[in-house]
């Protein structure tokens, strides 16, 4: 620490004493002694309250707030992972830091150090499907080591796609400020978008209608087969849906051969990658769109997959479904653990 006392600044201070007894203003006694303001106040006021006394000796002044202590960076991180705040489900910085103590800085800056977010959750389902093995090994087996002379395609609806017009124009977009839309809306009808997904190159075969059941999943699938080389065999990635298991869609299938289908487990469709693509359109094409009829919708959607489909781009499957199956079993090992807390706190539940 610099000394605060030496005979350097007991002599400019002792010139702001005499330069103010000969009758010099605030601003000319800062330029003569080279301090601020505040500087030359203080030791004025010093002066009259002690006199030369006064001019001898700074007042001390506190240091540094300490750093905060293991003990109580430790309570934080405890008690934002194993407790929760009367009469609410998560922490915030201000009910930790009336909690323990401290400033919600403090507290902020404990959780960014321990990658703690109380305020954030992600959302998750882990499936229950007795055949959950054998239908991840079956779905990834085509995307990694697809058969040859076939195509795979991801297939799925999108459905009840709402025409959403909004009650009044919005602003564009202009230099520090965004886009405004109204928060509420004027419902003009729904639509289903059919879509299979090429899984080598991302090309997407897409129709909609007014419904989804297995009248309309029969059609597309006729619209499938149309679309694609005779000479080629076709395996459907497909979700659950009772539509896709239809007595008339097996009958259908019986006919043509070409078609094998592949189910995902129950509660696991984000093993199917035409759900990706159904979150591209969303985000691109209709959760911001402005449509005043079905048609006008409809004719979005297929503008959307003509654009999609003079460039597309497959998605890259990355993961094994071994690297699958032990993440699933961390899951449930550790949902297990949770179940056997509860248990333990709770046992006449």
């Amino acid at each position: 620490m610099a000394d605060r006392n030496t005979p350097q600044k007991l002599v400019w201070r002792s010139r702001i004493v005499l330069l103010s007894a000969a009758g010099n203003g605030t601003m000319s006694i800062m330029r003569a002694v080279g301090k601020s303001k505040p500087s030359v106040w203080r030791w004025q006021e010093r002066y009259l309250a002690q006199g030369i006394t006064g001019l001898q000796r700074d007042a001390t002044r506190p240091g540094r707030k300490p750093p905060l202590t293991a003990k109580v960076i430790a309570e934080v991180v405890e008690k934002t992972l194993h407790e929760k705040p009367p009469a609410a489900t998560h922490w915030s910085t201000r009910t930790m830091a009336h909690a323990v103590g401290l400033s919600h800085t403090s507290v902020k800056r404990i959780w960014n150090a321990h990658g703690l977010k109380p305020h954030l959750t992600r959302g998750f389902k882990l499936s229950n499907d007795k055949q959950f093995v054998e239908k991840v090994q079956d779905v990834v087996g085509l995307y990694l080591n697809p058969p040859d002379q076939a195509l795979v395609l991801s297939v799925d609806e999108k459905s009840q796609v709402q025409a959403l017009d909004r009650t009044q124009p919005g602003l564009p977009m202009k230099k520090g400020r965004a886009g405004t839309m109204t928060h509420d809306y004027k419902r003009h009808g729904t639509t289903s978008l059919f879509a299979a997904l090429d899984v080598a190159t991302g090309a997407v075969i897409g129709q909609c209608m007014k419904r989804h059941r297995h009248h309309e999943f029969l059609r597309f699938l006729r619209t499938i087969h149309r679309q694609t080389p005779k000479k080629l065999d076709l395996h459907l990635i497909l979700d659950n849906y009772a539509t896709h298991k239809h007595s008339n869609v097996k009958t259908w299938l019986a006919k043509h051969p070409r078609f094998h289908l592949h189910f995902t487990p129950t509660s696991a469709s984000w093993l199917n990658q035409v759900e990706r693509f159904f979150g591209l359109i969303t985000q691109e094409r209709i959760r911001r769109g402005v449509f005043t009829s079905v048609p006008e919708l409809e004719a979005a959607i297929h503008d959307y997959l003509e654009h999609h489909n003079a460039d597309p781009k497959p998605f890259v499957w990355t993961k094994s479904a071994e690297e699958i199956l032990a993440k699933a079993a961390r899951a449930r090992k550790a949902l297990e653990q949770v179940a056997l807390g509860n248990q333990a706190l709770n046992p006449l539940h």
